[in-house]
C-alpha cells in the first residue's frame, strides 16, 4: 500500500472510540490520512499533520469531523480541568483541555484555522469542511 492517502482525503476527528473515521465516510485502509484527537480541534499538532498530509502524502480535501455526546463540548473549562485533577490525585492540571461550549462556533474556529494557514494556500486546490458525526445514528452530516 503506497503511503499517500488513494482518495486524497484527511479526516480530522475526535479521540472517541465509538467513532470508525473510514467508515463513516464508506473508505477503505489507504484511502485517507486520520487524525485524532479530544474533541477533533485545529491546534497546533493537528494543523502540522494536516501541513505533512497536503505537502508529502498528497492530500487535497480535508474534513474535520466533530460528534454528538463528546466530552469536550463542556460550558466549563474549570469544572474539566478540576475533574483532570481529581483523577490525578488532586496533581493540578497545568495543561490546556480544550473543552468549547458551544460545538458549532468551536467548528467554525476550526476550518477558519485551516484557512488561515499559510502553508495550506487557497492556491493548492485545498477543499475542507465541518462535519457531525451522530454516535446515536452513525449518521454523518456537512455543517459547513
Amino acid at each position: 500500500m503506497p503511503p499517500g492517502a488513494a482518495r486524497k482525503l484527511a479526516i480530522l476527528t475526535c479521540m472517541d472510540s465509538r467513532i470508525d473515521p473510514l467508515g463513516m465516510f464508506g473508505l477503505e485502509p489507504g484511502d485517507a490520512k486520520i487524525i485524532r484527537n479530544a474533541g477533533a480541534r485545529v491546534y497546533d499538532d493537528a494543523l502540522r499533520s494536516l501541513v505533512m498530509a497536503v505537502h508529502l502524502l498528497g492530500v487535497r480535501r480535508i474534513a474535520v469531523v466533530h460528534h454528538t455526546q463528546c466530552a469536550m463540548h463542556n460550558p466549563d473549562p474549570e469544572a474539566l480541568a478540576a475533574q483532570v485533577s481529581a483523577s490525578a490525585n488532586g496533581v493540578p492540571c497545568p495543561i490546556e483541555l480544550g473543552s468549547f461550549p458551544d460545538p458549532m462556533s468551536a467548528l467554525r474556529t476550526d476550518l477558519a484555522r485551516i484557512g488561515d494557514c499559510a502553508l495550506l494556500p487557497a492556491s493548492l486546490g485545498i477543499e475542507y469542511g465541518g462535519f457531525l458525526y451522530s454516535v446515536e445514528t452513525g449518521v454523518v452530516t456537512r455543517l459547513l
